[in-house]
């Protein structure tokens, strides 16, 4: 029997079953566009594009990826990198959008995109707009020409609209008008002009207490973050979504609600609390690089009296001063002692340490304790408090006789507001700062002439600008004192008020010390000296009554007609 070959029918392989992924965005520019670009409308078009496009049962829209307000310059859009992560797991085999500058406005991304990243993952990519691209029907679509040249449409219009945007948020900061997508904490957008803050009372409350605590119970700032723990204040950032905003940032995941030490120091050191608006703290490189560079504080915009302040600028000074100071508590203790930060050695000048022996606490100087160099400084700590409150009782007491006298002097017919001190350091200084200009001006000479080498001349001349600079400086000090001296002083002069509202002080707290001292110095055989704050305005006022006491002393021996 002759042999009977069998035949083998040979079939195309089923089409994949679709996993689809919907990308949508909608940037900050596209608020004023065709309604069609919104986010609801975009879903409806592509919604409607996979009806009519796929088989019906072979597909499945697993999720819509929405990035609302964000850039396309940017590919570390939350969602578009939920998308990535779907795809890479095999979640999604085909994602979809309506045009490529919804998924990119950067060329370079938008082709690593296409050429790498979804073949290697073996996804199915499709663009519904110009030009359309389905890399799985049309393998080609995706490297023809117009893609890439479309690409350097979108990224050149990303280029102008980010210059555009840049004007136009330099000339809002430099009015003073708040430009950030939420307020501050504390703060909350005018509804009637989205560049204007206006106090949220509920956040505002809880940045007063923070200032509270921390200038005048001497709580520290990890003591405060528990403290707002345990009442059940929910952070900034879970406030802003409790008050349902679609907050969100970088480190969102990490965020659990609680306070932190480095968020109340935020607070505590943000000037917007004190009605001055403060923006252009950082800056991203450029509208295809995303990450954020800090900018130096003389290139900030600082504008005053811009909305209604939280905290009085005192208080925020004092809080300021605060920062500068070691103020770390005890392990267990949420609150730093009397005098953390202000007690050092008067010999070695460094910070003096707070032990405990015997039940008593005392200050020991730490370069003897660690490293025997300085002398040995201690003095207990209930005697160190009673010593500084009997100084502050002593300055206070000189304070309210100066008062008096400044009165006196203030109702006397003639008044001498020339300082003869300030007048005869000006003098120097300008005498000074001639001769350095003179000196300056020869050098030259000698270097051109032979006498000195160009080394020698960069050397001298660097050193001669630092003294010139010096003294201008001196000069522009002394003429800024002298003309608050020809303004006169009167008795509610800062540094008369800060002292005088403690009169009848009988007890320390942090507040006190805080306005009023600057450094507490030990000495080896136990006595103190107390530097204390405005030292600049004492001086003022000594000046001020040393060159009327003469004319005081003719007046009140002039006798009576």
């Amino acid at each position: 029997m002759p042999r009977t070959r069998k035949t083998r029918t040979v079939r195309a392989s089923a089409e994949p079953f679709w996993k689809i992924g919907l990308y949508i965005r909608l940037s900050k520019e596209d608020d004023n566009e065709d309604d069609s670009e919104s986010i609801i409308n975009q879903e409806k078009i592509l919604r409607d594009f996979v009806d009519g496009y796929f088989e019906p049962g072979n597909y499945v829209i697993v999720d819509v990826f929405a990035d609302d307000g964000l850039t396309g310059t940017d590919t570390a859009r939350p969602n578009f990198k939920r998308l990535e992560g779907c795809i890479v797991r095999k979640e999604v085999n085909c994602m979809i959008i309506k045009s490529l500058a919804r998924g990119f406005r950067n060329l370079a991304d938008q082709q690593k995109f296409l050429e790498e990243f979804i073949p290697i993952n073996g996804a199915r990519f499709i663009c519904t707009g110009t030009p359309f691209i389905d890399t799985y029907a049309n393998p080609h679509s995706a490297s023809g020409l117009e893609v890439p040249i479309r690409g350097m449409f979108n990224e050149q219009f990303a280029a102008t609209t980010s210059e555009e945007i840049r004007k136009t948020f330099k000339m809002k900061r430099e009015r003073g008008e708040f430009i950030g997508a939420f307020a501050t904490y504390g703060y909350k957008k005018d509804p009637n002009d989205k560049n204007s803050l206006l106090i949220d009372e509920e956040a505002a409350e809880v940045v007063r207490s923070i200032y509270h605590w921390f200038v005048h119970e001497g709580y520290s700032k990890m003591g405060i973050a528990k403290r707002l723990n345990s009442m059940g204040e929910p952070n900034p950032e879970a406030y802003k979504k409790k008050k349902g905003f679609k907050y969100n940032n970088p480190n969102s995941s990490k965020n659990d609600g609680l306070w932190s030490a480095s968020t109340v120091a935020r607070i505590l050191q943000n000037e917007i609390y004190t009605g001055v608006m403060v923006q252009g703290r950082h800056r991203i490189i450029s509208y295809k690089v995303h990450k954020q560079i800090a900018v130096p504080e003389d290139e900030w915009f600082v504008v005053p009296n811009t909305h209604e302040a939280i905290i009085d600028r005192e208080t925020f000074e004092k809080a300021q001063a605060l920062h500068q100071r070691d103020t770390r508590t005890a392990p267990g203790q949420q609150e730093v002692y009397l005098l953390s930060g202000f007690v050092r050695c008067a010999d070695c000048k460094k910070a003096m340490r707070r032990k405990t022996a015997r039940n008593l606490a005392y200050y020991a100087c730490r370069t003897f304790t660690d490293k025997k160099t300085c002398s040995k400084h201690s003095i207990r700590q209930d005697k160190l408090e009673e010593a500084v409150l009997a100084a502050l009782q002593v300055q206070i007491a000189l304070v309210d006789k100066l008062s008096e006298e400044i009165e006196r002097i203030n109702n006397a017919p003639v008044i001498n507001r020339e300082n003869k001190r300030l007048t005869l350091a000006l003098k120097q200084a300008e005498k000074q700062l001639k001769q350095y200009n003179d000196a300056s001006d020869s050098l030259y000479l000698d270097w051109k002439s032979g006498d000195i080498t160009k080394e020698e001349y960069r050397r001298l001349k660097g050193k001669i600008a630092e003294q010139i600079a010096q003294l201008e400086q001196n000069i522009s000090y002394l003429k800024e004192e002298m003309q608050v001296m020809a303004d006169g002083i009167d008795t509610d002069d800062p540094y008369l008020t800060a002292f005088l509202k403690h009169r009848n002080i009988q007890t320390l707290n942090r507040g006190i010390v805080v306005e009023l001292v600057d450094t507490v110095w030990v000495h080896e055989n136990g006595e103190i000296t107390v530097d204390f704050n405005f030292a600049d305005e004492y001086q003022r006022i000594l000046d001020y009554i040393e060159n009327n006491h003469n004319i005081l002393t003719v007046i009140e021996r002039k006798p009576a007609m």
